[in-house]
């Protein structure tokens, strides 16, 4: 009778905490306008080949998501620090999972933080673009890669299109060197 209740009780607690994970997911996708969305793996590739072999300085992933791709972007590039961000609590919990000695994962807006980097990497949805080319109009460019959505009034430097069911394009702003964009 007691193993029946605690397995009950257990049984309850599983069921809310999965509750709670919804809902958060579905409270900061509805705050931030997108749901966390992970890179696809073939996009991804495309995205770490259309880099340089070499890069230093600070790299940003900008909305980290689960943080696959910051993780990948750490382990290709272990002399540059790469900083996660992202303000979904769950998403930003489980990329701490993640772990390598030049990688940080910051629950923060990168709205509200200085972009002082090398590169920054994104894929926002199209009105987040349009807010990070303001804030990067007024704090100074540094060179951007980003995927599926371009920089409206942009002319990005090269566009590579991925053999993947959608076609995604990789759109690349600026060129990169150890000092950020030229």
């Amino acid at each position: 009778m007691i193993s029946t209740s605690i397995s009950h009780s257990f049984s309850i607690l599983g069921g809310l905490l999965g509750l709670l994970i919804v809902f958060s997911i579905l409270y900061w996708t509805i705050k931030n306008g997108i749901s966390p969305m992970p890179t696809s793996p073939k996009v991804q590739k495309a995205l770490l080949s259309s880099l340089p072999v070499h890069l230093e300085g600070t790299i940003l992933e900008l909305g980290s998501g689960w943080g696959t791709l910051a993780f990948a972007l750490a382990k290709r590039y272990p002399n540059a620090q790469v900083i996660g961000y992202e303000t979904s609590l769950i998403p930003y919990l489980f990329s701490l999972l993640l772990r390598r000695k030049n990688l940080t994962f910051k629950r923060k807006d990168f709205f509200n933080e200085p972009l002082n980097a090398t590169l920054a990497v994104c894929y926002l949805y199209p009105a987040a673009m349009q807010r990070l080319k303001q804030k990067l109009e007024k704090e100074g460019k540094i060179a951007i890669i980003t995927h599926t959505f371009a920089v409206n009034g942009w002319k990005a430097t090269k566009i590579i299109e991925v053999n993947d069911l959608y076609k995604t394009r990789i759109y690349l702003y600026g060129e990169y060197t150890s000092y950020g964009r030229t």
